[in-house]
């Protein structure tokens, strides 16, 4: 068979297993995600480079990511905001980067959850770990991986063999490969872990249906943030004194320039609203760190119209009561004049 032939037939079996494996998926409800990895958080870390006092950051844990909807904050105020939002942690390393490495003095909205915000400062902590291996990540990626990002997304777009799900919804072959059970195998006793979010090229990121509609799909989840409860006492206590001292410091450098922040605290209910409550009650954490810092602050316990809303897994709200909590949370803010310093570059509601 001469080269010519060889590589046609290589091409046909390629597509025919790379077809048969993606319809495969698909015929098991899987579709095409996108990848919330590094590279797609740089791309937005990058547009702080050319953003003007006009313009709005977004950053905190996962509850900013799924809470705040940028599409109704650009209804609101015609901004749209630049999503910071890292998942599982503290949101001080990345507003850290942003005082300490950009001229930007605009708007930071910094979501608050106790047991990330207050967790530590310790490098080596996860909460820290993730968002300042982004903050890295930023600082040292090359043309070709930027390139290489762009590249990606198409493919990341259109085929579900690529789908970023993880643990037990995962597909890619590390994932199938960790499922199999062979001899003595140990595996993590964490439950079974379900993705249950869906991010856009611009970090907008929504609550995945099921997890509203399929209440074992939502249990399952809830199980995994009870299970960390239970082993939250193998970790260290909250790190109060060093966490607020480091806010605090970087808020007056970002201050002094001209920045202005605005903290918010996104809804939890059911149990992990009660465990926050026992372990990190409003009064020592929310409270103090209010009364220090000084700037315009939103907790959803404080508007009747906010502290009834259910997150159907307990600490993340639906696509649509998302659109509602980011709708009037903005309004709020317009009406306490806590914008006032933004100006519309088009229409706004």
């Amino acid at each position: 068979m001469n080269l010519k032939k060889t590589f046609i037939v290589t091409t046909i079996l390629s597509l025919v297993v790379i077809g048969t494996w993606e319809l495969f998926w698909r015929s098991q409800g899987i579709y095409p995600t996108l990848d919330d990895n590094k590279a797609l958080w740089a791309m937005q870390r990058s547009r702080i480079e050319e953003a003007s006092s006009n313009n709005v950051l977004l950053m905190g844990s996962s509850r900013v990511l799924f809470d705040m909807q940028i599409d109704e904050w650009e209804a609101q105020i015609g901004i749209r905001p630049i999503q910071l939002a890292s998942v599982g942690s503290s949101p001080l390393p990345i507003f850290h980067d942003v005082v300490t490495n950009t001229n930007f003095s605009g708007t930071i909205v910094v979501g608050v959850t106790p047991g990330l915000f207050f967790s530590t400062t310790a490098p080596d902590a996860r909460s820290w770990k993730n968002p300042q291996s982004k903050v890295d990540y930023y600082k040292e990626r090359t043309y070709a991986q930027i390139l290489n990002h762009m590249l990606s997304l198409p493919l990341q777009k259109n085929l579900v063999f690529l789908s970023d799900d993880q643990g037990i919804d995962g597909i890619k072959l590390e994932e199938l490969i960790a499922k199999i059970n062979i001899g003595n195998r140990v595996f993590d006793p964490m439950p079974p872990f379900h993705e249950f979010g869906e991010i856009a090229e611009d970090r907008n990121n929504v609550m995945k249906q099921i997890a509203v509609t399929d209440t074992a799909y939502a249990n399952s989840i809830i199980k995994v943030w009870q299970f960390g409860g239970r082993n939250s006492a193998s970790k260290p206590p909250p790190d109060k004194a060093s966490t607020m001292t480091f806010f605090l410091n970087d808020l007056k450098v970002f201050e002094a320039r001209g920045g202005h922040v605005i903290l918010i605290r996104c809804p939890s209910s059911g149990s992990v609203r009660a465990r926050e409550n026992k372990k990190l009650p409003r009064a020592m954490f929310w409270n103090d760190l209010v009364k220090q810092a000084r700037v315009p602050s939103y907790h959803f316990e404080d508007y009747d119209n906010l502290k009834e809303l259910i997150c159907p897994e307990e600490s993340h709200l639906s696509k649509e009561d998302a659109q509602y909590f980011t709708t009037e949370l903005v309004k709020i803010m317009k009406k306490d004049d806590a914008l006032i310093n933004l100006k519309p570059t088009r229409h706004a509601l």
